[in-house]
C-alpha cells in the first residue's frame, strides 16, 4: 500500500471518485511548488496533508485565472468561476474535481470555509492589479489578496481556534514570502507587461521600468534588487514566532516553510541581477538539508505520541 493510499484513508477519502480528485490536486500541486508539496508528504499528519493539497490546488487554480490572458478574458473567468464555487459552497457539490476535493476539505474542517468566502470577496483585486504607486498600494494588495488566499491554507494548519496573534504572524510571513515572489518573479512578470515593484521605490534607488525591462546590470539595479530582499528577509525572519501558534505537530511543516523561503531568499541574493531574465532557486543540497532536518523533528514526534 502506498503512503499517499494510506493519507487518503486517514483523511477520511474513501470514496473512488474524491480520491481520484485527490490525487489530480496532488500531480497540479507538485508540479506547482516540489519543495513545499515534498514537505506536506513528509511533514504533515497523513490526515492533514491532502487537505492542504486540495486547498493550495484550489488557491492555484484561482490564481491563474486571475493572472493569465488578456483583462476581459480574466474577468469573465473569474466571474464565471466565482459564481460556479458559491453555486457549490451552497450546494455542497459540484462536477468539477477542484472542488469537490475543496468541498469535502471543508466538511472536515469547517474553520476553512470563512477563509474561501474571505478569499473570493477580495480575489478581484488581482483583476484591478496595475502596479503600485507606493508601499502603501503593496500593503493594501497584501491585505486583500495575499493574505486572504494563504489564511486558506494557515486555517488548516491551526485548526481548532486559531489563537489571537496567529493572523498577525501568517500577515508577515506573507508578507515576506509576496516580496520574495514579486522579486523573484521580475523576468515572468515583466514579460508580461507586469510591474510589482513600487514606483517610489524605483524613484528613490533611480531605477525606471525601462532599466528593468533592458536588464541592465547597473549598480542601481543591484541596490534596488538587494533592498527588496533584505525587506523580504526581514519580514520572513519576524515571522518565525507563527511556529510557536500551530500544534507541535504541525511545526515541522511551518519552521520547513520558512526555512526553504529564506533558502529562496539566499539564492536570489546571489543571482543578483541575474532576476531579471530568470527566476532563483535554492540549490538542491539546501532543500534536502532543511526537509531532513525537519523530518527528524517529525518522526520524533510520531514516536512520541505512538
Amino acid at each position: 500500500m502506498s503512503t499517499w493510499t494510506i493519507a487518503l484513508d486517514d483523511a477520511g477519502i474513501h470514496d473512488p471518485q474524491l480520491r481520484a480528485d485527490f490525487t489530480r490536486q496532488r500531480s497540479l500541486v507538485a508540479r506547482y511548488k516540489r519543495s513545499a508539496y515534498i514537505a506536506v508528504r513528509l511533514l504533515l499528519p497523513r490526515s492533514l496533508g491532502p487537505h492542504l493539497i486540495a486547498a493550495i490546488a484550489f488557491m492555484h487554480h484561482t490564481d491563474n485565472l486571475l493572472d493569465r490572458g488578456p483583462t476581459v478574458q480574466r474577468v469573465d473567468a473569474y466571474t464565471a468561476w466565482e459564481k460556479e464555487v458559491r453555486q457549490a459552497l451552497a450546494a455542497g457539490s459540484s462536477e468539477n474535481p477542484v472542488l469537490r476535493s475543496l468541498l469535502h476539505t471543508c466538511a472536515r474542517h469547517p474553520c476553512l470555509i470563512t477563509h474561501v468566502d474571505d478569499f473570493l470577496a477580495t480575489a478581484a483585486t488581482d483583476l484591478e492589479f496595475a502596479g503600485f504607486d507606493t508601499e502603501l498600494d503593496y500593503q493594501r494588495y497584501l491585505d486583500q489578496y495575499s493574505l486572504p488566499a494563504f489564511m486558506m491554507v494557515a486555517s488548516l494548519l491551526a485548526p481548532d481556534a486559531e489563537p489571537t496573534e496567529y493572523r498577525a504572524a501568517c500577515h508577515t510571513y506573507i508578507d515576506g514570502s509576496q516580496r520574495l515572489d514579486f522579486v523573484n518573479d521580475l523576468a515572468e512578470d515583466l514579460a508580461n507587461g507586469r510591474l510589482t515593484i513600487p514606483q517610489e521605490t524605483l524613484l528613490r534607488h533611480g531605477v525606471t521600468p525601462a532599466d528593468l525591462t533592458h536588464t541592465q546590470e547597473t549598480a542601481a539595479i543591484r541596490a534596488l534588487l538587494r533592498h527588496l530582499l533584505h525587506q523580504a528577509r526581514t519580514a520572513l525572519v519576524g515571522s518565525r514566532h507563527v511556529i510557536a501558534l500551530v500544534p507541535p505537530v504541525n511545526r515541522p511543516f511551518v519552521r520547513a516553510l520558512i526555512a526553504l523561503e529564506e533558502a529562496t531568499v539566499d539564492a536570489a541574493v546571489s543571482k543578483g541581477p541575474g532576476l531579471l531574465t530568470a527566476s532563483a532557486r535554492p540549490a538542491v543540497p539546501t532543500v534536502l538539508k532543511i526537509l531532513t532536518r525537519e523530518y527528524r523533528h517529525t518522526r520524533r514526534l510520531r514516536r512520541s505520541h505512538s
